[in-house]
């Protein structure tokens, strides 16, 4: 009987590929991935087992909501099938995403300008800043989002530019966790500090992993901060207050005062049997 012949390093190194056990760094994004949709589901989750959202909506509501909570889906799913190896599927749904993202910037802005003009805001923002900042996040998030599905090829700039995209996404998340009304007149900024909590997080791990940050996570970061300062910038300019008249031109909410804060609501109507 011959002796059993001891593996090589070549035949040891194929045996360890094929089981697949994603590396730490592809670990870091699922995990975290997990953790911003809980996040989602958490925020949204609260503010319906609290009363505070309905289901009786206009339909572009509910488009937007579905396609908003369908990115947090696809973003999962497509961080799991990196962990799994399953390339070919992750850019073909990487392409869907692309086509996706556009439907997202459309109905961001459009059910935040139909919310304007119907004269309502969330009364810890101004008129104004609330027509801004959603739809700058959106756009900020489509900036990084196409910038990751440029860098398609270069894992690490794809994975960290994904991953600060979804990040702004967690803003209204956030909002509802967070009790807003304590922070006026910084509910703003108190959203904001709260969305570069992923990031931060993400550069500490890189840290930790590599000794060094991926120029990414600058990038990524920039361009949150940047959209925060553009908001802030256009809510107290000429420019955006002329925005603001020609959108809300004809509506309810040409009446109401972009910079004042709209009332606390009131208390729910006596129920008389």
């Amino acid at each position: 009987m011959k002796p059993p012949r001891l593996l090589s390093g070549a035949t040891m190194a194929t045996l360890s590929e094929s089981i697949q056990v994603p590396p730490k760094g592809e670990r870091f994004f699922l995990y975290t991935s997990i953790a911003m949709a809980l996040t989602i589901v958490a925020g949204f989750g609260m503010q319906l087992g609290m009363g505070r959202s309905s289901f009786a909506s206009p339909a572009i509501v509910h488009a937007h909501a579905i396609v908003f909570m369908g990115w947090t889906v696809l973003y999962l799913a497509q961080n799991v099938l990196v962990a799994r190896r399953a390339r070919t599927l992750h850019r073909y749904l990487g392409w869907i995403g692309a086509g996706w993202m556009i439907a997202m910037v459309a109905l961001g802005t459009i059910v935040t300008v139909r919310l304007v003009r119907a004269g309502y805001a969330p009364f810890f923002f101004q008129p104004l800043k609330f027509l801004l900042l959603n739809p700058v996040s959106v756009l900020a998030f489509a900036g990084l989002t196409a910038a990751a599905i440029v860098h398609r090829k270069q894992t690490a700039w794809h994975a960290r530019l994904h991953y600060c995209g979804m990040s702004l996404l967690l803003g209204p998340a956030f909002g509802r966790l967070l009790p807003l009304p304590l922070f006026i007149p910084y509910a703003y900024e108190a959203t904001f500090a709260a969305v570069l909590i992923f990031p931060i997080i993400g550069v500490i791990a890189d840290l930790r992993r590599r000794r060094t940050v991926h120029r990414a996570w600058f990038w990524g970061i920039g361009v949150i901060v940047g959209s925060t300062v553009l908001v802030e910038l256009a809510t107290y300019s000429p420019l955006g207050t002329a925005l603001y008249r020609q959108v809300t031109a004809g509506s309810r909410g040409a009446a109401v005062d972009p910079l004042g804060y709209p009332p606390f609501p009131g208390p729910p109507p006596t129920v008389r049997p």
